[in-house]
């Protein structure tokens, strides 16, 4: 518990200190927005490519693709993640 004498402090981020912050959020959403459309385009071709590489009977090229779609997911995931996860950061620094 404080001291009753002493004024609490308030620490938060200050971003109006960046001079370049509104350029930096607009380039990070385009880049995530990017990051999104590949990793659903990956995720198309690789379920596509296990599709018919399982119908063939190509075990080796069904297998790689199915890696390759469980790592399409994941990574469309994490970048889903990314801005909940800083978003919830940046309210929890203003509790603090």
């Amino acid at each position: 518990m404080p001291h009753p004498a002493l004024p609490a402090a308030v620490v938060f981020p200050d971003f109006s200190a960046l001079t370049g912050a509104p350029k930096l959020a607009s380039i990070l959403g385009a880049l995530m927005t990017v990051v999104l459309i590949l990793s659903v385009l990956t995720l198309v071709v690789c379920a596509i490519t296990w599709a018919i590489a399982g119908s063939h009977g190509s075990t080796h090229a069904a297998t790689r693709a199915k890696t390759s779609l469980w790592i399409a997911v994941g990574t469309a995931a994490l970048a889903g993640a990314g801005a909940t996860w800083a978003n919830f950061l940046l309210h929890l620094g203003t509790t603090l």
